[in-house]
């Protein structure tokens, strides 16, 4: 077999067992979206949840380059604390543990493809002919044809690798006898391959096979995993370039976290290696790869329960190392769509786009209670109000803009059925949300024309107004108190007596204006009153919409 077959097979075979393992990943994110999306809701509670939503979540999708990309995203967006955030990438470098013991335990034990091939097989039949009746059986049919394809993946490479020659075993032979320089070679070799293939289960799986075809011993394979776990480091980093301080510091709490652990790894390698050895029965003969995936587990157990009471003091050394950029803190951060290597998936990107939903809501209401102050007190002038009121109104226009192209973003990728009906929910919500800014600044607007047409503002009737609008604020908080979340029947009633109140104010000051019209009273004041009057209620009837979409989601 020359070099450039042998080249190409190997090429092959690893990218069998990579697109295997998106498949995978993919369709375990489908059917399991919405339930991710709930756990990482949970990781604000404490730095331990952190760490076992990291573990259940990286489990899942079998990469822990997915949850740490998707961290660093959530970070960006400011969904998770640096805390959190360390937490949860502790938890992922322990879950990302688990496809090695599949490929110890599973895939060499007997032939592969004897499991490979049905499954594929069961896959396809959920993904062909049940795809209309049930959304879900095809996303976990997808995620059998998924783990079909990287166990072929798995299967080929194992063929692929040659038997060493003895006189590639006696090289071998003399470069492991370097002592600590040949571990440390080991540990660079094993960065370099998941660097290059960005995923550590893909590198490690590489890692077992050499080890089990005999072109590695245990002590190289050691070394090579410690490597890896360093390499898988890269996704995080890349996504976290472009991103704010927060998210970058995130990223290197991951690159900070392995290293630190690889260090004392190596520099306690031979007590490492014997306490693999106790907790793995028998010896590394005809066992290695069991010996490789122990090996894996306890270092990123060990590493987890040596620096996690130390998690604060952490987060505050990478807040000290990874400072800010020059105007970074003014700068406006944008929306986008992530699309992490072996990580695409809607349902996680919702949760960043509700974040700047809820963003959005809080910036709409506080530009009704800025109005609301400016008609109780009107100031001498009202161009800096009114200029700050715009500016607050040109931000609401560029969100609605960046969320629905987000958002149309996230429909355009395959979904569960659950998921679409809340992307279309909030599609809806923040169109609502920027006629109530566009409302806004209108009845800025109006109060400013008043001033200029030197009509006397002052003799609104606020003792009118004033309960009419404070009505308005109340429902524009119960609006943003209950965002992106599912509103009950009862909640939903609430926001009906509202809307229902609202509108019998409105009733009631429409018909005081025109009798005082009737009366004799300043023809413009009233009209301003009116139009006042007609812009409030509008606001209202945006957060009964609200309201409405909220209950449809889930």
């Amino acid at each position: 077999m020359t070099v450039v077959t042998l080249t190409l097979e190997m090429i092959g075979a690893l990218g069998l067992f990579l697109y295997g393992m998106k498949v995978l990943s993919d369709g375990i994110q489908r059917a399991a979206g919405d339930r991710l999306k709930g756990a990482l809701n949970q990781m604000t509670r404490s730095p331990l949840a952190a760490v076992l939503t990291g573990l259940g979540v990286t489990s899942l999708v079998q990469s822990s380059s997915a949850t740490t990309v998707m961290v660093v995203s959530f970070v960006n967006a400011g969904l998770l604390s640096l805390i959190q955030a360390v937490g949860v990438i502790m938890g992922a470098n322990i879950g990302t543990t688990v496809t090695a013991w599949i490929v110890s335990l599973v895939g060499f034990k007997f032939k592969i493809t004897l499991l490979a091939v049905p499954l594929v097989g069961v896959g396809f039949i959920l993904t062909t002919y049940l795809k209309t009746r049930n959304k879900s059986l095809r996303s976990y049919g997808d995620a059998l044809i998924g783990f079909g394809i990287l166990f072929i993946g798995l299967d080929f490479l194992s063929h692929t690798l040659p038997k060493p020659s003895p006189e590639v075993l006696h090289f071998l032979a003399r470069f492991s006898g370097l002592g600590l320089v040949s571990v440390l070679i080991s540990v660079l070799v094993g960065t370099i391959l998941t660097v290059l293939v960005h995923s550590s289960s893909a590198s490690t799986a590489i890692v077992i096979t050499l080890a089990l075809e005999g072109v590695v011993d245990f002590r190289m394979a050691a070394g090579l995993v410690l490597g890896c776990n360093i390499g898988t480091t890269i996704d995080a980093f890349l996504a976290s370039l472009a991103a704010r301080v927060h998210a970058r510091r995130a990223a290197w709490a991951h690159i900070l976290f392995n290293v630190a652990g690889t260090v004392w790894a190596v520099i306690l390698f031979n007590p490492f290696l014997r306490l693999v050895e106790v907790l793995t029965p028998g010896g590394t003969e005809g066992n290695v790869a069991t010996h490789i995936a122990m090996l894996h587990t306890v270092f990123n157990v060990v590493n987890t329960l040596v620096l996690f009471p130390f998690v604060r003091q952490f987060a505050a050394l990478l807040e000290r190392l990874v400072r800010e950029r020059p105007g970074e803190a003014a700068a406006p951060e944008r929306l986008r769509y992530v699309a992490g290597p072996i990580m695409d998936s809607p349902e996680m990107n919702l949760v960043y786009a509700q974040k700047e939903i809820a963003d959005m809501a809080a910036l709409a209401r506080d530009m009704f209670v800025r109005f609301r102050n400016v008609l109780k007190s009107p100031p001498a002038d009202l161009e800096p109000e009114i200029e700050a009121i715009a500016a607050l109104e040109d931000r609401a226009d560029q969100m609605r803009e960046e969320l629905t192209g987000f958002i149309l973003e996230c429909v355009s990728h395959e979904m569960g059925e659950r998921a679409r009906r809340d992307l279309a929910a909030s599609l809806r919500i923040v169109d609502d949300l920027e006629n109530i800014t566009d409302d806004s600044l209108s009845l800025m607007h109006l109060m400013d024309r008043g001033r200029k047409r030197k009509l006397p503002t002052d003799a609104l009737k606020l003792e009118e107004l004033g309960p009419y609008t404070l009505l308005v604020e109340n429902f524009l908080g119960f609006v943003v108190a209950n965002m992106n979340k599912h509103i009950s029947e009862e909640q939903l009633a609430q926001a009906s007596e509202y809307e229902d109140r609202i509108d019998g104010l409105r009733a009631t000051l429409k018909k005081s204006a025109r009798k005082r019209l009737k009366a004799g009273a300043d023809v413009k004041l009233e009209l301003l009153y009116i139009d006042l009057v007609r812009h409030v209620e509008k606001i209202g009837d945006h957060a009964y919409g609200i309201a409405h979409a909220l209950r449809e989601m889930r």
